[in-house]
């Protein structure tokens, strides 16, 4: 419960408990004793309203000997106050010793840290004890998509590994930036040619239609002034891939929720009469029925399902992340399967990733 009233109360500072245990379907005792257990994180009003204590200076440590998934992640940023409040004016984020993390968090921290550098607020990546991982995502052009004023601790690579190296492994397409006012067509291409060559020529159509839609959809619902970016890794002997493809601006939901209601009444009212979290209800839409678009075209809008319909046959795991919110889409053999988590920590824009995990008959020899 701790994560969400740090959520709930960075976005509504001065709620009284009563209300927040209303909002959360939590018993106010409960949320009461939360909220007094923890008084270095919120204090109370003369109101009687509750708000989080705001620091200046927020570090975020991320465990030693440690592969963090994106819910290693997400917990881990869920446990702080958020980076957004008015109060905080420097984000640290440190790496413990022998701390790794797979493709797909290591977006969302990208996204994430960009994001707050673009609102004004300075930001310090710490590899002082994991200078392995400090490698690696120079190897991976971290750093290349990274905003120049972040700091990196000990120091920012000088010589680019990640140049050094482009192409020499088929299991990594290093970071590439999305820009959307002058897309580079060529990135999902390569992406298409590094899995391809990771496991077979028949999953040539998959990886092209995979990739290829999620990538037009960062120029469709980008709207940012930030680039996206892509990229692709193998893990565990080309056994387990993991492609992700991020923009920081509107994201899915909130291109396609303000036209909702005039264009697509039917799917408006659907939505609202499902009780449930608006956007991961827009989500399973767009992923499950297709036919959703901001464009006025009959021929839009499908591509995304047309995405996770090939992803499925081949038994790939889905996650969209959203503004706070993501939801994750399971295919399997009986049929497919959508679980998600909200009051998330806010990160602007769309951020998917594909983790496929393949039978060693697949993989190319």
């Amino acid at each position: 419960m701790l994560s969400q009233l740090l959520t709930f109360l960075g976005k509504h500072p001065g709620t009284k408990a009563r209300d927040v245990a209303a909002f959360l379907g939590k018993d106010k005792s409960a949320v009461n004793q939360v909220l007094y257990k923890h008084s270095d994180k919120f204090s109370q009003g003369d109101d009687f309203g509750w708000s989080v204590i705001g620091h200046e200076e927020l570090r975020i440590e991320f465990p030693e000997d440690s592969w963090l998934s994106t819910r290693e992640f997400e917990d881990i940023l869920s446990r702080h106050c958020t980076p957004w409040h008015d109060a905080c004016k420097r984000v640290i984020f440190v790496f413990k010793k022998e701390c790794r993390m797979l493709l797909d968090a290591l977006a969302r921290l990208l996204a994430l840290s960009n994001q707050l550098d673009a609102a004004g607020k300075k930001v310090s990546l710490d590899f002082t004890a994991c200078r392995s991982t400090l490698s690696y995502l120079d190897r991976m052009d971290f750093f290349e998509v990274l905003a120049s004023n972040i700091a990196i601790l000990p120091h920012r690579p000088r010589d680019r590994r990640g140049a050094l190296y482009m192409g020499n492994n088929d299991g990594v397409i290093e970071l590439r930036v999305i820009d959307p006012a002058n897309p580079d067509n060529e990135i999902p291409r390569l992406l298409e040619r590094s899995f391809v060559r990771c496991v077979d020529e028949s999953y040539s159509t998959l990886a092209l239609t995979v990739i290829g839609e999620p990538f037009k959809n960062v120029l469709d619902h980008s709207r940012s002034s930030l680039a996206g970016f892509a990229g692709l890794q193998a893990y565990k002997n080309r056994t387990r891939i993991q492609v992700v493809i991020s923009d920081n601006g509107l994201g899915i939901v909130g291109t396609l929720q303000p036209i909702l209601q005039s264009r697509y009444p039917k799917i408006a009212s659907r939505i609202d009469k499902s009780k449930e979290h608006a956007g991961i209800a827009l989500l399973k839409e767009v992923f499950s029925t297709g036919q959703i678009s901001q464009v006025e075209d009959d021929d839009r809008g499908t591509g995304l399902k047309s995405s996770g319909d090939l992803a499925g046959k081949y038994s790939a795991r889905i996650f969209v992340r959203q503004e706070d919110f993501e939801l994750r889409i399971d295919h399997r053999p009986e049929g497919t399967r959508y679980t998600s988590r909200t009051n998330l920590v806010r990160i602007n824009g769309t951020h998917i990733s594909f983790d496929f995990k393949l039978d060693g008959s697949t993989i190319a020899r």
